[in-house]
């Protein structure tokens, strides 16, 4: 699917409760969990020890929660295309929530909705998009975020 492309803040504000597609599949691999724990020093058995991680009770190891919000920070331009942006910054997140784990090794998946926006001064805009994590081969998602964004265009 092609990226919808947004240039101005009307062009946004018209897209609340329209859908941005899906991102290309990945995989959540120990290689990326391991490395997160080593930057956010959690180290717990269920994320970083696959021996005992599979007698546990997710049968291996999984990423940590805020890993899989983390991702959404890479989904989100994968799933738009801004252009005329002088600037954009992130405002913050709501109602975040993991309805499952995600599994080292398993594939995951971006997918976009825009579900809230509101006029700032300036030619801005206050966007809210809904990210979901999605697992292949799960019915529930990994995550799913509300990213707020307060974006700039020129």
């Amino acid at each position: 699917m092609t990226s919808p492309v947004f240039d101005s803040a009307a062009g946004l504000l018209a897209a609340v409760g329209h859908e941005l597609g899906h991102t290309d599949w990945m995989v959540m691999e120990q290689s990326r969990i391991d490395g997160f724990a080593e930057v956010t020093g959690d180290h717990q058995w269920i994320h970083v020890d696959p021996d005992r991680a599979a007698a546990g009770p997710f049968g291996g190891c999984i990423a940590h929660g805020y890993l899989t919000l983390a991702l959404a920070n890479k989904f989100l331009p994968e799933l738009v295309r801004w252009e005329r942006l002088r600037m954009g910054v992130n405002y913050g997140c709501d109602r975040v929530r993991f309805p499952t784990p995600v599994r080292a090794g398993a594939r995951i998946r971006g997918h976009g909705e825009v579900v809230a926006a509101s006029a700032l001064p300036g030619d801005g805009v206050q966007a809210t998009v809904r990210i979901t994590v999605e697992i292949e081969g799960s019915d529930k998602p990994g995550c799913v975020v509300d990213t707020i964004s307060r974006l700039y265009f020129e």
